[in-house]
This record gives structure tokens, C-alpha cells and sequence, in this order.
């Protein structure tokens, strides 16, 4: 059981590893390690054998594999989480995945990255996405605008779901310039979720 598990931890070590590299992490390396727990004595198996599974991180090129607690930051362990989610996702799917500020920090095709693997785990399970960039957006089956308000001096917040095409294009050519009646960013907007639907097919 335990060489098993070693096999097991190379594999999902690369195989996040080379996700992570995908997602705007170049230098990231994912580390699973798994050591004997109290010793090699027949007295000191568990339900579960005698192994303690660990996960250890660092973003930097031959930076020291700290634990993951340690050693990601909150958009680095979106990051991570979403790596790791689709490296195991054909054979541990969960029912619901919520990620925010998986694109902390990237934009450009590193964001076109992570919408692709977005769409890819959500063929697996729902997978619900809190984001500000259009890139990542354009990936999405469906769509709910979070709209804020104040009020005499009360903040509140709503939502709002994008039900037609042309609601989606306004919305994501507003999150490429900040302007929604943009021509240019309204073309730019449909090029993106035709980029999107190309991936995902």
C-alpha cells in the first residue's frame, strides 16, 4: 500500500506540477510527499496502514517546498486548487467547485488558460467562478452580473443573470473596457467566446 501511494504521489506531483505551469505559475512546483508515520513496526498501522500523506508548494524557481499553508498566497491556492481539481477530476469528481480569485494576477493568455481549464473541470461537476476578467468569462455555460448600489449612504448588492447573447457581449465587451457600447471591445467579446466555445467543444 505504501509503494502504491509513492507511485501515486509521483504522478499527481507532475501531473499538477505541469498544471500549474499552464496557469501563469512557470516556476511553481507541487510536491506530494508520503512517509512513514510513527515507523516500520506492525504495532503502529492505523485503519489506513502507516503513512502521512503531505502536500508542499513554492511558486519560485528552486524555491524551498514549504506546506501548502505556507507557502501559497490566497490567488496562488485558487491557483493550486484549481490544478489539482483537474488533475484528479476523471477520477474524484465532486459535486460543486467555487473559485475566487483564481486570476489573481494574470491576464492576457494565462486568463485564456485557466477559462479553459475552468470549462474542462465543468465537464465534470458545477463549477461556480467569481471573476473580473472577460477571458475567464467568456468560458462560462452561464452567467449572473453582481451589481452594487448605494443608497443613502447603505451599500447592498443584487445579481442579475445574462440570459440572451446579446446581454452576455455587452457585459463582457464592459469588463474589457470599462465601456459597454464599445464596438471594438463588443468584436473583441465575440471573438473571445468564440475562442471559447472552439476550446470546450
Amino acid at each position: 500500500l505504501s509503494d502504491s501511494r509513492k507511485q501515486a504521489a509521483k504522478k499527481l506531483s507532475a501531473s499538477v506540477t505541469s498544471e500549474l505551469h499552464l496557469l501563469a505559475m512557470p516556476k511553481a512546483e507541487f510536491e506530494v510527499r508520503v512517509e512513514p508515520r510513527f515507523g516500520e513496526s506492525d504495532g503502529d498501522f492505523l485503519n489506513y496502514g502507516l503513512d502521512e500523506v503531505a502536500m508542499f508548494f513554492t511558486s519560485h524557481s528552486g524555491g524551498e517546498l514549504l506546506p501548502i499553508a505556507k507557502a501559497a498566497s490566497g490567488g496562488e491556492l485558487s491557483r493550486l486548487m484549481l490544478a489539482l481539481e483537474v488533475a484528479i477530476a476523471d477520477k474524484y469528481p465532486l459535486g460543486t467547485y467555487v473559485f475566487d480569485e483564481v486570476d489573481a494576477g494574470v491576464g492576457g493568455a494565462a486568463a485564456i488558460e485557466i477559462g479553459r481549464r475552468l470549462a474542462r473541470l465543468a465537464k465534470q461537476a458545477q463549477v461556480i467562478v467569481v471573476t473580473h476578467l472577460a477571458q475567464v468569462a467568456a468560458f462560462a455555460d452561464r452567467h449572473i452580473r453582481v451589481l452594487k448600489s448605494i443608497d443613502g449612504g447603505i451599500t447592498s448588492s443584487g445579481i442579475n443573470a445574462l440570459i440572451s447573447e446579446d446581454e452576455r457581449l455587452t457585459e463582457l465587451a464592459r469588463m474589457l473596457s470599462g465601456l459597454s457600447d464599445s464596438s471594438a471591445a463588443r468584436e473583441n467579446a465575440a471573438e473571445l467566446v468564440a475562442l471559447a466555445r472552439q476550446s470546450v467543444e
